[in-house]
């Protein structure tokens, strides 16, 4: 699979659809895979965390969540197609389950929100077989051999990254689940705990800033966004300068 690299990044050059013909590769395969989605706040995290950083670029596909991800692609020059948000994924990878028989569990987000996710889901797919649900803790050891009981097709972790990312990565060889996936807000939004934008405002990228009017107190996250824009603003910089000066010296001399 075609990958590219962002600030020492890898992510996974799929569309949508290709992300989810992907996951069902891996889940006919029957062996453990980790999922990833990417956004700024992950790669800004990364450049101060070695582990986090190993934990993504391991990973068995990373797709584009954040808007700043397929921007920073069209500028560095290979361009991403389009978003892979992890919200999105639960709902198509719940409505694939109910059509295959897949058992998925959830795991993670505030009190009785896995569990309202998954009533919610349920409502829209009657045919979901839910694993089980837990809101639990990264730090819990009894969640292991519940969630190991249980044996699901697709496991999703919303502890919030750089959390989920690393809990699946330590248990993901003794879980042995086909697909796990960390998927951040995703519960808050299919839930309703949180209203998501409006579809439109999706479509032109400004997902973020919506979030941001209607949860100030995610102005400190948001940080990281100017952070990772100052960033691939320098590093496209480098490439474009660096390109025009190989395609100056490969031009005939006369």
């Amino acid at each position: 699979m075609r990958s590219l690299n962002i600030l020492g990044i890898k992510v996974s050059c799929v569309n949508f659809q290709q992300a989810m013909l992907q996951i069902e590769k891996f889940i006919h395969s029957q062996k453990p895979h980790q999922v990833i989605t990417l956004n700024p706040e992950f790669v800004i995290t990364a450049q101060k965390d070695k582990e986090f950083k190993e934990i993504i670029n391991k990973g068995d596909l990373v797709v584009p969540d954040g808007i700043g991800i397929v921007w920073a692609s069209r500028l560095m020059g290979t361009p991403l197609k389009e978003r892979v948000t992890g919200v999105e994924l639960v709902w198509s990878l719940s409505k694939l389950a109910s059509q295959k028989g897949y058992s998925i569990f959830f795991l993670g987000g505030g009190k009785g929100v896995a569990k309202q996710t998954a009533i919610n889901l349920q409502k829209r797919y009657p045919e979901l077989k839910v694993a089980g649900t837990e809101s639990g803790s990264p730090y819990d050891p009894t969640l292991i051999p519940k969630i190991s009981s249980k044996k699901p097709t697709i496991l999703f972790v919303a502890f919030g990254h750089p959390k989920q990312e690393k809990w699946i990565f330590k248990y993901k060889n003794r879980l042995g689940i086909p697909v796990m996936i960390g998927v951040g807000g995703a519960f808050d939004f299919i839930s309703q705990r949180v209203k998501r934008a409006p579809v439109w405002i999706q479509k032109i990228g400004l997902e973020w800033f919506y979030r941001l009017v209607k949860q100030p107190s995610r102005w400190k996250r948001q940080l990281s966004l100017i952070q990772f824009a100052f960033l691939i603003i320098k590093e496209s910089t480098i490439i474009f300068v660096s390109r025009a000066i190989k395609k100056f010296f490969k031009k005939p001399r006369r």
